[in-house]
């Protein structure tokens, strides 16, 4: 891992996410914003993992695919989602709040994207960068983490997508499959995802220990972010706000981020 790969990374990804400024400011809808930052992140990541020194081919291969699987996933999700659709309620919350400095506000808030997304992109890097043998016990269970991390939060985007198109009561909040168990499975199952790369990297722990913490940072600042800053806050804001009383009541039966038994007491 070197500093001038660790610098390509981050101009790399600094420029994409302007691109991803321009596009907002052409189009007028935010949502293209995720759209690119997941594209952004992938990229971001298999420039690391391509060019992690020392790297077993094979471990490379398996994060490579892994990566590209999960890039290539969320953003055709948000793409087709985003299609069409009004600005997104967070952005435009944040539009609001800005008033006539949106513009100059909006490109550094990319940038400050641009850098969580190299703090992902070290993830894989170092996962890779661990020259263990290959394979052990970790990687597979890396690998299992990262299916179930994908398919579940596939499945928990398919739910509510059915739920949107099918449901015909206003102010109804969904309810259904995953979204019984957690107000936010797809939260959830994004985070773990980020959780497999620390344990692709256990396989290095005595040798390259400081790899391990490195890939840690991921699934840290993807909690810190979902749960406390960009994810859960201002989403359930709108909620409450649209929903009212509905979703308060959804909130006291279902837990908001881990997955687990309903209340009974709601």
């Amino acid at each position: 891992m070197t500093l001038a790969l660790l610098i390509s990374i981050a101009i790399v990804l600094s420029v994409l996410l302007a691109g991803a400024w321009a596009i907002q400011r052409l189009t007028g809808n935010s949502g293209w914003i995720d759209t690119m930052w997941s594209l952004s992140a992938g990229i971001g990541a298999l420039i690391g993992i391509y060019y992690a020194a020392g790297a077993q081919v094979e471990r490379q291969w398996i994060a490579a695919a892994i990566i590209l699987i999960w890039s290539l996933r969320l953003a055709s999700h948000i793409a087709s989602r985003s299609a069409g659709a009004s600005e997104d309620p967070r952005y435009a919350a944040l539009m609001e709040e800005w008033g006539e400095k949106r513009a100059s506000r909006l490109f550094w808030f990319l940038q400050i994207q641009a850098a969580a997304a190299f703090v992902l992109a070290l993830a894989p890097l170092s996962a890779v960068s661990i020259n263990a043998p290959f394979p052990q016990g970790t990687d597979w269970l890396a690998l299992a983490i990262a299916v179930i991390a994908i398919g579940g939060e596939t499945l928990a985007d398919r739910q509510l997508t059915h739920f949107r198109k099918t449901n015909t009561v206003k102010g109804a909040v969904c309810e259904i499959g995953l979204w019984k168990y957690s107000r936010h499975p797809n939260y959830f199952f994004e985070w773990l995802f980020w959780c497999s790369w620390p344990v692709l990297a256990l396989s290095g722990l005595l040798q390259t220990p400081f790899y391990v913490l490195l890939a840690l940072g991921a699934p840290a600042m993807m909690y810190w972010l979902l749960v406390h800053v960009s994810g859960i806050p201002p989403l359930e804001k709108h909620m409450l706000n649209s929903r009212g009383e509905t979703f308060k009541a959804y909130q006291e039966r279902v837990n908001a981020f881990f997955p687990g038994p309903r209340s009974t007491n709601a």
